[in-house]
């Protein structure tokens, strides 16, 4: 009785729970690797990409091992969805790469290109015609880490100003005398990286 509690046990609860916390590590993994590999760390992408892998073959040996628990399925779709959402918020927080900040604003943008150069952040100014006269466009380029520095910057001088952060893939490191965009990795030895341009 005790034994086939035991299995009953396993096969409807504890499976259940491994196959979805296996789904959440691998598919979390997954989210992480293809925004690696969106931003050129091509060394990083592949060794993520290798433990997302036999995660996933560990979780789906489970379900074909066990093709009649209804339960493993669900736990498999749950961790799946459970594992993207997961891997947009580590994704979020690590921030890696670069971005074009655009900044549109009818108010005089000189104390906050001077506030924003001050702090080491390469701006480029251009005058504009909008819908209700003169705009000023400031463009940058930024570490996405420094993306909040940025728009509190920005509100504290123009509550207003309308703004767009959109994605770079590459990035010449003319211009920035400043070291403020985020620099590629390369391999060096077993798990060893160093930052490109120091």
């Amino acid at each position: 009785m005790d034994s086939f509690i035991s299995t009953e046990l396993f096969k409807w609860v504890v499976l259940p729970v491994l196959i979805f916390s296996s789904r959440i590590f691998d598919v979390t993994l997954g989210t992480i690797r293809i925004v690696f590999v969106s931003r050129r760390l091509k060394y990083l992408a592949p060794i993520i990409g290798f433990f997302e892998v036999i995660v996933w073959l560990l979780a789906i040996n489970a379900i074909i091992a066990n093709l009649n628990n209804v339960v493993g399925y669900l736990a498999y779709g749950l961790g799946f969805a459970s594992g993207t959402y997961i891997g947009i918020c580590i994704e979020e927080k690590l921030a890696v790469g670069n971005a074009v900040l655009r900044i549109i604003t009818h108010m005089d943008a000189t104390e906050l290109i001077e506030d924003l150069r001050a702090r080491g952040y390469p701006v480029t100014k251009v005058l504009a015609q909008g819908k209700q006269g003169d705009v000023s466009i400031i463009f940058m380029v930024i570490r996405r880490c420094d993306y909040s520095e940025v728009i509190s910057v920005l509100r504290e001088f123009n509550p207003q100003a309308f703004y767009t952060l959109e994605d770079v893939r590459l990035v010449s490191k003319a211009g920035f005398p400043f070291g403020r965009v985020q620099r590629s990795y390369k391999f060096k030895g077993p798990f060893k990286f160093f930052r490109k341009g120091k």
